[in-house]
């Protein structure tokens, strides 16, 4: 299939200001990007956007439990330790493999529909999750969840990776859960693995001020960087640590640069009344920063976007300065840095020979009245919202368009994720 977007406003993350442009799409690929009106070849399919339409890059959801949308509305407005313990972890231990797999899909279905093209998964048979995503046509970095020293769980993620790690719109991390979760000996074997078979890891961190406390005083480490350090994870291809809501300042260097990456899950922090990340902090020593939506059970939605406008707010009120953390930084968070947190090279941006994970977007809406090339970043995070979202493709493939998904039969993903979740939630 080959594409033409005509006379689109270009824009992601990494742009000072948008850009009318026709972009051609080739083989899962931008191919061609030209001045709006200048589009020159044959395309199979025309999509005209009159100067009104944007195109996006698909967002990556940086950090999610997907299948937990089974769990969504279970113990509401109650703290991190006791919902994970008392509402939570008892029902998971129920799950089934069907339950994740129609729990994904349904999942996915919501992704789609609000621009979402990628997400990274942490969570339980995650084989299914995985054939759940190439059915759907959605990309994912996928982890097993590690809890305690068992090596079955390991091997499991062992394995996740030795069977799908490779295929197309895939990557596959190790996935320990918690500094918390995982005594000290089995991360440093998890690290050590994930090492010497190539793989990422990805881990909860930090998220609960209680965590800085089990790290130094309960297992004795004189600091957190030096927890980092003797567990391996510098050794480790690449490193995502979810949530770091407590993390101290003079910490942050320790984490700047390309290996590791912060996802940041604003909604999640504020509802379960973990804190606030200091993001700005961390964007001033360059820490690569992603966004998340964690789980449905704890957020409640899987809307990226909205991810983006709580950030974006949510900084600028708690540090006084509405000049810190803009409209184009959480674009770039909700885009680029999530790709590259997940291993997928030329992802993120709308350029010539990257993937074509893009999202359109319907600018010919009321509160739109007034946009322009340089202030779009600003209409789209502060007044936009996933509801104008027209249409989203991967890999130059629609999964989402008006209102449908195409190859998918959603009266059956949504009648078999009601099935699961009321098997769940049974007495």
């Amino acid at each position: 299939m080959s594409c033409l977007f005509r006379d689109v406003v270009c824009l992601d993350g990494t742009m000072q200001c948008a850009a009318r442009k026709d972009v051609a799409v080739e083989n899962g690929l931008v191919s061609n990007l030209w001045p709006a009106g200048k589009a020159a070849g044959h395309f199979s399919e025309t999509c005209d956007g009159g100067g009104v339409k944007a195109l996006i890059p698909g967002f990556v959801n940086g950090h999610t439990h997907a299948a937990m949308v089974l769990l969504r509305g279970l113990g509401e407005e109650t703290p991190l330790k006791e919902w994970l313990e008392k509402r939570i972890w008892p029902v998971e231990a129920r799950l089934t493999p069907e339950h994740v797999y129609w729990g994904t899909r349904s999942a996915i279905l919501e992704m789609a529909s609000t621009g979402t093209t990628c997400f990274a998964d942490m969570y339980f048979e995650m084989d299914e999750v995985a054939r759940a995503c190439c059915d759907a046509g959605m990309n994912a970095g996928l982890c097993r969840g590690i809890v305690g020293g068992d090596r079955a769980k390991l091997d499991q993620g062992v394995s996740l990776f030795e069977r799908w790690s490779g295929r197309d719109g895939l990557t596959i991390q190790l996935g320990p859960h918690a500094p918390y979760t995982v005594e000290p000996a089995d991360m440093k074997t998890i690290a050590a693995t994930a090492r010497d078979i190539g793989a990422g890891l990805h881990m909860h961190f930090l998220e609960a001020e209680w965590e800085r406390s089990h790290i130094v005083e309960t297992l004795g480490y004189s600091s957190i960087v030096d927890y980092m350090e003797k567990m391996g994870f510098d050794d480790v291809p690449y490193m995502l640590l979810a949530h770091c809501v407590w993390l101290a300042e003079n910490e942050m260097p320790r984490i700047a640069g390309d290996h590791y990456t912060v996802a940041h899950n604003p909604s999640s922090n504020l509802k379960l009344g973990s804190g606030i990340a200091p993001v700005h902090a961390m964007q001033s020593v360059g820490v690569n920063l992603s966004l998340g939506t964690d789980g449905a059970a704890s957020n409640n939605r899987l809307d990226v976007w909205e991810e983006m406008r709580t950030a974006a707010l949510l900084h600028k009120g708690y540090l006084g300065d509405p000049t810190v953390v803009r409209a184009s930084d959480v674009l770039k968070m909700a885009t680029l840095g999530g790709a590259r947190s997940l291993g997928f090279a030329k992802t993120g941006c709308i350029r010539e020979g990257w993937r074509a994970n893009l999202a359109v977007v319907d600018l010919d809406r009321p509160h739109y009245c007034g946009f322009n090339e340089e202030n779009l970043a600003a209409f789209m995070v502060y007044a936009g919202s996933s509801a104008d979202v027209e249409a989203t493709m991967i890999a130059g493939r629609w999964i989402y368009s008006k209102g449908d998904h195409p190859g998918q039969d959603v009266g059956l993903i949504r009648r078999e994720a009601l099935r699961c979740r009321n098997e769940l939630t049974r007495p």
